[in-house]
């Protein structure tokens, strides 16, 4: 897959079928970390900070895995982003990510986060499962998701 993000490119379309409900068992899941800085939980530099983890991505020889960005809101003012790669990149923080991992993909405005995951927690509950761990993955940037007239998130857990 290209790494390489261009203005006509931009965001590859979601397709959420391919991951809404299911349960991935990862195994040492490559994953770049960084870091954005938030507002009240409103990213602030995003472009900039994404932009820049993929040219060390792509420097490196490495590729994305589906394009997925998970993010781990850590406070009102920080925001982890997890970019899954096939290879570690030299110059990144690099990390692995082992274990169950259920996904459940929303579709609406971002005002409805909150109530995602309600529904999300739900949800695992009626599976009797618990959440180790919520990351959330906004599958395309607001100028795509406008341009594909859907705007996806998938929420994934990892489960216990």
């Amino acid at each position: 897959m290209n790494t390489t993000i261009s203005e006509e490119q931009c965001c590859p379309k979601f397709i959420p079928e391919d991951w809404d409900s299911i349960t991935f068992n990862w195994s040492e899941k490559k994953f770049v970390k960084t870091r954005v800085f938030t507002f009240m939980y409103i990213p602030i530099g995003f472009v900039k900070v994404i932009t820049k983890a993929y040219i060390k991505i792509t420097e490196a020889g490495a590729e994305t895995d589906n394009w997925m960005c998970l993010s781990d809101h850590t406070s009102l003012w920080n925001m982890d982003l997890y970019i899954a790669v096939n290879k570690e990149v030299p110059g990144a923080e690099n990390l692995n990510l082992s274990g169950s991992f259920y996904c459940k993909v929303y579709e609406g405005s971002y005002n409805d986060t909150g109530k995602w995951h309600k529904d999300f927690k739900e949800v695992l509950q009626s599976k009797g499962k618990k959440a180790v761990k919520t990351y959330e993955w906004y599958t395309t940037c607001p100028k795509c998701a406008k341009k594909y007239g859907k705007n996806y998130v998938a929420l994934f857990a990892k489960i216990s």
